[in-house]
């Protein structure tokens, strides 16, 4: 009984794992919150989104670009995408994890900034897609032309490119 206790995140780690969760699988998506978020990585997790169809389930991960926990280059960036996307895997029965990086925009004021008139309110800076079968080449996956970056952003990273 009292193991048991130990092994439970956080109250606040639960919280956030569900304020953030979304997806038609939120109770997986709030599963993978609580082993993404009882770490704090430099990069701010802002989502976490479990899809199911047809007996397919994806995991979205969606980071903030901005206000880092601590600098980050791009290399060390990296190490956090493939230790978010690992942990992903190992935590969630998903056959593929997306994901994305955003940073806001300002839509200026007075924007319209929903509807069908909506200016956007932020961009995708990162993007990467890894299925299951890709794990055991990783490494090599992130170092691909699959693997999206912003290049204004990329620099913006404290050593710029590597």
């Amino acid at each position: 009984m009292l193991l048991a206790a130990w092994a439970a995140p956080p109250l606040d780690v639960v919280e956030r794992a569900q304020s953030r969760a979304e997806g038609n699988d939120r109770a997986q998506a709030v599963a993978l919150g609580e082993a993404l978020l009882g770490t704090i990585w430099p990069a701010q997790i802002l989502k976490v989104r479990v899809d199911s169809a047809l007996g397919h389930r994806v995991a979205g991960i969606v980071l903030s670009g901005t206000k880092f926990h601590r600098p980050l280059d791009a290399a060390a960036f990296l190490h956090e995408v493939k230790e978010i996307v690992v942990r992903a895997f190992a935590h969630a029965p998903v056959e593929e994890v997306d994901l994305w990086v955003t940073v806001p925009l300002d839509a200026g004021k007075g924007a319209i900034v929903s509807g069908d008139l909506a200016q956007p309110t932020a961009r995708n800076v990162f993007t990467v897609t890894v299925r299951r079968p890709d794990l055991p080449r990783l490494d090599e996956l992130l170092r691909s032309s699959g693997v999206f970056w912003d290049a204004s952003w990329r620099a913006s990273l404290r050593g710029g490119a590597s």
